[in-house]
């Protein structure tokens, strides 16, 4: 990364020779990042983050009519519905289908959802079950009776670090001839995404969760796949994805962490195991969220009766520990989660929830430190 952060600043879009050099640099990371996603280079859309990536999923992928088609679908409606309908097209068209998406979705995916549930499409909720799961046996039930044109599931669930079927929802997405999109941002470090969402039509990836630079992205859209670009520009991503790319990227560090994160999950396991384990003999009532064997090494969640998270997030920060209650959001405000909600956790226990990533920079120190502060700071909030 660093010769394109030092020094080398050349457009990819240019024609001399700094700008050659670069976009052959975007061409040998699309060809480098393709087969880690199981898809070839032309495949490959390089985005500005996780969130621009899904929203262009399913911003991009949607069916949309002209106002010639509304008016001949609609010929009953009042002239002054029509021309209330009409006039909203110029703004934005209005689609006519289904999004399924599960009911512990990240928020990129469930705004993005509603947002087209704006222009018309609906929205159909695959429930899980208390382990945070997709319930298949309701989900196809839900495919069935909808029979969406896009079903989103995320590989790994931010919060409680849940591992989804992606395999099993494929064929049920199939069989109502809907189109899949993994959101593999969580799982990159911690799955073989290629193998993990194989025959996925789209994929979506951002470099923050592996040590790349943050604002950087990808996603992976198969052969066939319609896609509208919803950045408008200079056409660059083969009119898929205007706007200059990030040279730097993060083929280096995806590379890595494909090639690191089994040696990383052995490392890792054992860390968790001895924090979870620690926390739930040292504070009283605390309940593990999701059973382990369910999840990635590198999450561990607890709920704490009788403690708010705001509160708890606040002592901890002063004790050196960085700690969540939920989804990473631009205001910093606490909510209860959503994925909490779907999961069947009781308010007392949502209210406080405690999330604690480890990942590559995690060390034993950082577990003991952690066993110190947080009993003391849940102690410390009870009295």
């Amino acid at each position: 990364m660093l010769p394109w952060l030092t020094g080398q600043f050349g457009n990819p879009s240019g024609a001399h020779a700094v700008a050659r050099r670069a976009r052959t640099a975007i061409e040998d990371a699309r060809d480098a990042v393709a087969p880690l996603l199981g898809v070839v280079p032309r495949e490959v859309v390089f985005t500005g983050g996780g969130t621009e990536a899904l929203n262009l999923a399913i911003a991009g992928t949607a069916p949309y009519l002209t106002a010639s088609d509304l008016t001949a679908r609609d010929s009953s409606a009042s002239d002054s519905t029509t021309s209330a309908l009409m006039g909203s097209i110029a703004i934005s068209a209005i689609a006519i289908s289904a999004i399924a998406i599960s009911a512990i979705e990240h928020d990129a995916v469930t705004n993005a959802a509603h947002a087209q549930s704006m222009r018309g499409e609906s929205v159909v909720l695959l429930p899980v079950d208390s382990s945070g799961v997709l319930d298949l046996a309701a989900a196809e039930l839900l495919l069935a009776q909808h029979r969406p044109r896009l079903v989103a599931v995320m590989a790994v669930n931010n919060e409680v670090g849940t591992i989804q079927p992606i395999g099993d929802l494929l064929r049920l997405t199939k069989s109502v001839g809907a189109r899949l999109l993994v959101d593999a941002v969580q799982g990159a470090v911690w799955l073989n995404v290629a193998e993990h969402a194989a025959g996925a039509d789209l994929i979506c990836i951002s470099a923050h969760k592996f040590g790349g630079p943050q604002g950087t992205g990808i996603l992976a859209v198969r052969e066939g796949v319609a896609l509208n670009a919803i950045i408008h520009g200079g056409g660059q991503e083969r009119e898929r994805r205007s706007g200059t790319q990030n040279v730097a990227g993060l083929a280096a560090a995806f590379i890595n962490a494909q090639k690191t994160r089994l040696a990383l999950e052995t490392r890792v396991r054992p860390l968790r195991d001895r924090l979870v384990d620690g926390l739930l003999a040292s504070v009283d009532g605390a309940v593990e969220t999701s059973p382990r064997s369910a999840k990635v090494a590198g999450n561990a969640h607890i709920c704490i009766p009788g403690v708010e998270s705001e509160s708890l997030l606040i002592l901890l920060d002063d004790g050196g520990i960085c700690a969540s209650a939920g989804s990473a959001c631009a205001s910093g405000a606490i909510h209860t989660s959503p994925v909490l909600q779907a999961m069947g956790v009781s308010q007392n226990l949502a209210e406080g929830a405690l999330r604690l990533s480890l990942g590559a920079t995690t060390t034993d120190d950082d577990i003991s430190r952690a066993l110190a502060v947080i009993p003391d700071a849940v102690a410390r909030l009870r009295r």
